[in-house]
């Protein structure tokens, strides 16, 4: 149950096509409109619309604990589609080019996943929620108004895992530090093959010990306050 009192950590397993806002909009009016008073609620870590699994929705006195969350290491697992890109890295824009994957083996694949492990520098998607001179980058690319420059951040993957391979669809399973993006390690594992990889699935499954087969969909949610 909620504890309103003293704070809970709701786990939601994030429908696709919602954005982790709409979630926490949804959860905050059940529950305050339950409760009769307004409720502090916030989410622990952004998923993109187009991603599915866990997310960490922090009610009450336990939005002091948003950070810690977000801290932790997480895991995915997901499939790269090779040979084209999106400008999105996703299947949020269409695809803009196309590769030759003729000379892509499995031999390639798997070493290449092996390239990727360790602390790195990794330029977010232009299509982010980072903050360019005072706009979120993905305004700004919407726009195109302006020559977007996004500075490259230290990650660390943990562990990259090639689970399954369909050609041209890559399935992976991946732990990895805060702040990383999977839409960048689809860019650069395209190019790694020298071809070209969009992100065409994604599913957070832990955020820390936090697992995704303990979160509750939004309906049970809504059941709890009718």
């Amino acid at each position: 149950m909620i504890d309103i009192e003293n704070g809970s950590a709701i786990l939601i397993d994030k429908p696709y096509t919602w954005t982790s806002f709409q979630v926490v909009k949804k959860i905050k009016y059940k529950i305050s409109h339950h409760y009769g008073k307004k409720i502090k609620i916030g989410h622990a870590g952004t998923l993109d619309p187009l991603a599915t699994g866990l997310l960490i929705i922090c009610v009450g006195k336990y939005t002091k604990r948003i950070e810690e969350y977000q801290s932790q290491e997480k895991e995915y697992s997901g499939s790269f589609t090779l040979g084209a890109t999106t400008p999105s890295f996703d299947l949020e824009h269409p695809i803009d080019q196309s590769y030759p994957t003729e000379h892509i083996t499995e031999e390639n694949i798997i070493a290449a996943a092996k390239q990727f492990i360790g602390k790195q520098d990794q330029i977010p998607p232009l299509f982010s929620a980072k903050w360019v001179d005072g706009k979120r980058a993905y305004k700004l690319a919407r726009e195109n108004s302006q020559e977007i420059v996004l500075k490259p951040k230290e990650i660390e993957i943990k562990e990259f895992e090639i689970s399954s391979i369909e050609f041209p669809i890559v399935n992976f399973r991946i732990v990895c530090s805060k702040g990383t993006y999977i839409r960048s390690i689809a860019r650069d594992f395209g190019a790694c093959l020298n071809s070209g990889a969009y992100l065409s699935s994604l599913c957070r499954t832990r955020i820390g010990e936090f697992c995704l087969k303990d979160a509750a969909k939004i309906e049970e949610i809504e059941n709890l306050f009718q």
